[in-house]
C-alpha cells in the first residue's frame, strides 16, 4: 500500500470514528439527545462504504477522501440533529 493512499485512509477513518464517539457521547450526556446504539454506528457505515467502493478506479471528480470525510461528519450530524426531535 502506498503511503499517500494509506494516509487518505486514515483521514476517513479518524473522522468516521470521531464522528461515532461524538455522536456516542452528546447522546448519553446531552439530555436532549436520543439515539439508540445503531444509528450512532452510522458514520462508521459511510467508513466501510469507503473502504469497499474504492478498488481500483476510475474514480469521479467528487470521489475523493476529504469528500468522504466529510460525509462521514455530515451523517453523525444528521443522526444527532434526528435524535433531538
Amino acid at each position: 500500500m502506498e503511503i499517500e493512499r494509506a494516509r487518505e485512509d486514515v483521514v476517513v477513518a479518524a473522522s468516521a470514528g470521531l464522528s461515532t464517539v461524538a455522536v456516542a457521547l452528546l447522546s448519553s450526556f446531552v439530555s436532549g439527545v436520543t439515539v439508540g446504539t445503531l444509528p450512532s454506528l452510522a458514520p462508521l457505515a459511510v467508513y466501510l462504504a469507503y473502504l469497499f467502493t474504492r478498488k481500483g478506479g476510475p474514480y469521479g471528480s467528487v470521489d475523493t477522501p476529504p469528500n468522504w470525510a466529510a460525509l462521514a461528519v455530515a451523517v453523525g450530524v444528521a443522526v444527532l440533529a434526528v435524535g433531538a426531535v
